[in-house]
């Protein structure tokens, strides 16, 4: 109530370091720095708003609730990675950034899942035998011309 009195005179051209000090003389003891910080409450920056947005909008693609049980599951989007969800919180969000994907789904503790197998440098035979040892492990050879060995590149896919 003091302070919607000082905004109040404040408004009408006064000071607000005078308001207080009359309102110290008058034993109400109010600071300026009070006031300001009263004043200074602001709303929650846009950055924030959006990111909430953005955090509930990947809570309802990721997680369903049963409505027979109540059993709260995940769905098959909660192993997307954060391309595809940018992609499907965009449906719902247009103005949804890569930045603020990164930051709901770091938020919420999701990560996409990774589907490669690792480079495959070696194709077994359909029978499964492998080449024998020929020389044994040694590498020694008893004249020039005898034993020729070449590290092999792994195949690059260039069909050579």
């Amino acid at each position: 109530m003091i302070m919607k009195f000082i905004h109040e005179m404040r408004g009408q051209g006064h000071a607000v370091e005078s308001v207080c000090r009359v309102l110290r003389e008058q034993g109400c003891q109010v600071a300026a720095r009070t006031y300001r910080a009263w004043s200074a409450r602001r709303c929650p920056a846009q950055r924030t708003v959006s990111d909430a947005f953005v955090v509930h909008a990947i809570r309802s693609i990721v997680w369903t609730k049963d409505p027979d049980t109540g059993v709260v599951r995940m769905n098959p989007e909660g192993l997307y990675g954060r391309r595809k969800m940018l992609v499907e919180v965009r449906k719902r969000h247009p103005w949804a950034t890569p930045g603020s994907v990164d930051r709901g789904m770091k938020q919420l503790g999701l990560n996409g899942v990774r589907r490669s197998k690792g480079v495959r440098t070696t194709v077994p035979a359909s029978d499964g035998v492998r080449a024998g040892d020929l020389l044994d492990r040694d590498f020694t050879a008893p004249a020039p011309n005898r034993v020729w060995v070449r590290a092999l590149p792994p195949d690059l896919g260039h069909g050579v």
